[in-house]
């Protein structure tokens, strides 16, 4: 590991959905990546009346919030701001008015220390949670699994990544969300229907298993919650039918991952010609126990491994797009003030939105 001259210390910021952080890492001389501070303010109060996020209020509540956080982790890192290397902020994709808040403030505090600004991807920053804790070396598999976001991204090396597969209509979580509003569960989903699977009958209801039949790693999550829909309009929703209808849904979903792992698994070999495949399963539906238990069970007979972040680094975090600035701050990849945010932004940049199954020629 070369060593370097100095510490480098980022701050990095994120507001792309519904929780503020901010987050100051350091890399050492040695090269050696410590997450100094890592203050997460989530927006649950904010959201759960209305049984999802409103975008205004979610930028409301960035705005209230931001300045206190970064003087907070400013504070526990034990880092004075005049001390920071650079300022990343996320810059999409997300809710706009999330992004704004988040940008002006990076962007002010790059503009009044005099130090670089830093546009980081999201995605870019779930892509690389891992490595914050472990070590892995590139090339490597990311399995994206999020509210916004459900892919398979090959991570060539930093800052070259290919997708070889996406969803056509809704994300993983937002299918967690959706049926959790039709079973009457709390907000967010994910969690409750987790919960209440535990005492649930996986085999009662059969569900549809959109696209596996095809060779390929896109996803379709739309026919799924419909079919929930249509069998909660048939029953009583009452206790049992919640556990067993959540330990369907899950069981189903864990199916649908783990058939199109394989098909990922497959292709990233062709492409790299490598024996065993590293997977990282990033996003808040990584957190889910229960899918990472059934994706483990896969290792062996595929000959790969899976790799999860912690639980604080799977939801959104400062420390993510942090270590993402970090990366782009050694390269000297920056940014100017007048950077707009970016709403839709692929981590490939030649991948196409996608759209239907017309959009895979289905």
């Amino acid at each position: 590991m070369r060593s370097r001259t100095k510490k480098i210390r980022i701050l990095g910021i994120e507001s792309s959905c519904d929780e503020t952080s901010v987050a100051i890492i350091e890399r050492d001389k040695d090269g050696q990546i410590r997450i100094l501070s890592n203050i997460v303010k989530s927006q649950l109060d904010v959201h759960s009346s209305y049984g999802g996020v409103v975008p205004e209020l979610a930028a409301r509540a960035h705005s209230d919030i931001i300045d206190k956080l970064i003087l907070l982790a400013s504070k526990k890192a034990k880092v004075k701001l005049n001390q920071l290397d650079a300022i990343a902020s996320t810059s999409g994709p997300g809710l706009l008015g999330g992004l704004l808040v988040g940008m002006v403030s990076g962007k002010t505090l790059s503009s009044v220390l005099k130090i670089p600004f830093i546009a980081i991807n999201h995605l870019e920053g779930h892509a690389l949670s891992v490595l914050l804790e472990q070590k892995i070396d590139f090339p490597y598999l990311l399995l994206l699994v999020s509210g916004g976001h459900t892919e398979f991204t090959i991570i060539n090396k930093f800052n070259s990544y290919e997708r070889i597969g996406t969803t056509v209509d809704d994300a993983v979580g937002e299918a967690f969300d959706k049926t959790a509003r039709i079973l009457n569960l709390n907000y967010p989903g994910g969690p409750e229907i987790e919960k209440y699977a535990l005492k649930g009958n996986p085999f009662k209801y059969k569900l549809p298993q959109p696209l596996i039949n095809e060779k390929n790693c896109h996803f379709s999550f739309s026919g799924l919650k419909s079919a929930v829909a249509q069998v909660a309009a048939e029953n009583k929703i009452n206790a049992k039918f919640k556990k067993d209808m959540a330990a369907s849904f899950q069981w189903t979903i864990a199916e649908i991952l783990k058939i199109k792992s394989k098909n990922a698994i497959q292709l990233f070999k062709e492409k790299h010609k490598k024996s065993l495949t590293n997977i990282i399963v990033a996003g808040g539906v990584a957190a889910n126990q229960y899918l990472r238990k059934e994706l483990l069970s896969m290792e062996d007979k595929y000959n790969c491994e899976f790799y999860f972040p912690s639980m604080k680094l799977c939801t959104d975090n400062g420390a993510m797009i942090a270590l993402a600035g970090l990366e782009r701050y050694e390269r000297k990849l920056f940014n100017k003030l007048t950077f707009k945010p970016k709403p839709r932004w692929p981590l490939d940049k030649k991948a196409v939105f996608m759209k239907g199954k017309r959009a895979i020629g289905i």
